[in-house]
């Protein structure tokens, strides 16, 4: 049975003519605050200042994509790092109790034992079959 797989699944649905629904919003908005700013402030030249910018964030939030990324996530991720701190400092890990010590201090006692175990057993292998390959040899010489 073969089943239909779903292909361009990351491809926005153009829904406003060429425009996705995102798009329209942030062109929405732009026009938006652009009729809010025009209507407020008499003085239509600081007017015309102040919408263009705003205008162009707006339009840069629509269409504008950084390295196949929104601008959006471009913003997000530059106010976090501008507002986190940039000092890293290592903090020392919490001690657990001292039960968990004492299983974590039998495990690593037991993981060394066998660990010595199979060390002085591969010894005594390689040292058998030095002695086992030694020996055909001296009794061929005879």
């Amino acid at each position: 049975m073969q089943f239909r797989v779903p292909q361009f699944i990351d491809v926005e649905d153009k829904i406003f003519g060429p425009f996705t629904l995102k798009q329209f919003g942030y062109m929405l908005g732009a026009g938006g605050f652009a009729f809010i700013i025009w209507t407020l402030i008499s003085f239509k030249i600081i007017a015309i200042i102040l919408i263009i910018p705003i205008s162009g964030m707006f339009l840069a939030l629509a269409f504008v994509k950084i390295n196949e990324r929104p601008f959006v996530d471009f913003l997000e991720n530059g106010l976090k790092y501008f507002s986190s701190s940039k000092i890293y400092t290592w903090k020392q890990p919490i001690p657990k109790l001292k039960e968990d010590y004492a299983e974590t201090i039998t495990q690593a006692t037991k993981d060394t034992l066998v660990s010595r175990a199979q060390k002085s057993r591969l010894h005594e292998i390689a040292f058998g079959l030095d002695v086992l390959d030694r020996n055909p040899q001296e009794n061929k010489e005879e």
